[in-house]
């Protein structure tokens, strides 16, 4: 019997592993707050690939204190205690369980040290795609607190998986580096089309995980993501620059909680393409505002469909607040890309210079037929 007893036991501790190995959140020690032993350190340098527990590295990896100094700058560790920076050509990589087939969406926070032209590359392995990877230009800081919280997506080739972040770069000083910290998975359940909205995802309550301490300023999610592999279903960014989620619990959300913020003027686009008939006519709604961020002045946002076209102007105070527009049009092809930008470049008054921009939320897109049979 207490044998029986023990072997259940097992099985359940077991099983509830596995099950908090699928949470969303951070993953094992993802914020670093679990360091190397002082004898795997000499100085900052981490000496042992897997002096960090739950992770494995190599090449030039530092362990970093807040509050460090690296002669007259603050390194700037962006949660908790602990950071880890990444030299020439290092890599931080962590084996994880998770569901054949499923997609996910990685975020991890990033801040500059003292490269021009920081980058990073982030990869999952084995993936029996070609070519899929993230490379994160991060030498642009969207956020006012010295880093950004960026978003990843990949469908998972295999029931383990290895997630690898990696500094490219080649500098004079080998120390030379992003600083790396809070590392985050979440499942991405792909939206579908409903009866009363023709685009997947409108109010883009689907993306990726989101930081819930109070310094967070919402996740980056770069430029040129496709559709089947976008952080944020259903949507593409195809622009040059990022746009931003933001959430309800940090910014003020027209709707639900979660909502877009177009921080680079037409540099910062989203857009998804939808099946339409030819000939048929319809109505493009959604709303616009600014998200409580010191986010000041006067914003235009234009929305296209296709090549149809509305400029709508929002009067910003940088406190919250939201207008709702709408554009009618007749389809003038079996596929349609709804596109959204703001016009102009707008940056935060509160002197850190930050991007910032308008509020893009409740996006929905119905024929003028079923618009009369509601």
């Amino acid at each position: 019997m207490q044998r029986l007893i023990a072997v259940v036991l097992f099985l359940f501790c077991a099983t509830s592993q596995l099950a908090s190995s699928l949470n969303d959140g951070l993953l094992p020690n993802g914020n670093f707050e679990y360091g190397p032993k002082p004898s795997e350190l000499k100085g900052t340098k981490v000496m042992s690939p897997k002096a960090i527990p739950n992770w494995e590295i190599s090449g030039y990896v530092e362990y970093i204190k807040s509050g460090q100094k690296q002669g007259d700058m603050l390194l700037i560790v962006p949660e908790g205690g602990f950071a880890v920076r990444l030299g020439n050509e290092a890599l931080i990589k962590q084996k994880i369980k998770v569901i054949k087939g499923m997609f996910y969406s990685l975020t991890f926070s990033a801040a500059r040290t003292c490269a021009q032209e920081e980058k990073l590359n982030v990869s999952v392995s084995p993936n029996y795609e070609k070519n899929d990877f993230g490379l994160f230009p991060i030498q642009t800081m969207y956020s006012s607190n010295g880093w950004d919280s960026y978003a990843w997506a990949f469908q998972a080739s295999e029931s383990v998986i290895e997630i690898s972040i990696h500094n490219p770069g080649v500098e004079e000083d080998a120390a030379c580096g992003p600083l790396i910290d809070s590392v985050a998975l979440k499942t991405l359940y792909p939206p579908k089309r409903t009866r009363v909205n023709l685009l997947k995802n409108g109010n883009f309550e689907e993306g990726p995980y989101i930081f819930a301490g109070p310094m967070s300023e919402g996740v980056i999610i770069p430029p040129h993501i496709e559709d089947d592999h976008s952080p944020l279903p259903g949507w593409i960014i195809d622009s040059l620059k990022a746009v931003k989620y933001i959430d309800s619990d940090h910014f003020t959300v027209p709707e639900g909680k979660r909502a877009i913020e177009l921080i680079a003027g037409k540099e910062s686009s989203l857009s998804q393409v939808v099946r339409t008939t030819i000939g048929r006519d319809y109505v493009l709604s959604f709303t616009i505002g600014d998200a409580n961020n010191a986010c000041e002045g006067s914003m235009v946002v234009e929305a296209f469909a296709n090549k149809n076209t509305v400029k709508v102007t929002y009067d910003s105070k940088g406190k919250g607040g939201f207008k709702q527009a709408r554009l009618r049009f007749k389809a003038d092809s079996t596929q349609t890309r709804i596109m959204f930008y703001s016009t102009f470049y707008t940056m935060k008054n509160d002197n850190s210079g930050s991007l910032c921009g308008p509020v893009v939320d409740d996006v929905k897109l119905v024929s003028i037929r079923k618009l009369h049979r509601l």
